[in-house]
């Protein structure tokens, strides 16, 4: 049990006195970023999913 109480004692304290947090300009920031590349990812794979999509019809008129 005194294992477990030193490494919370110490996790804490690491948390609060080592880690340097972001600002919240900077947190801010990071959430636009990630958005906007989450936007441009799933409209890539949507046009990628969509010409797919039209191709294989395409193919299989063809070739019924």
């Amino acid at each position: 049990m005194e294992k477990l109480k030193e490494y919370l004692r110490l996790s804490t304290d690491e948390l609060v006195n080592k880690v340097s947090w972001p600002t919240w300009e900077d947190l801010q920031e990071s959430t636009i970023i990630v958005m906007v590349a989450s936007l441009l990812i799933a409209l890539l794979i949507g046009v990628i999913d969509i010409m797919s999509s039209s191709m294989l019809g395409f193919f299989y008129q063809i070739f019924q």
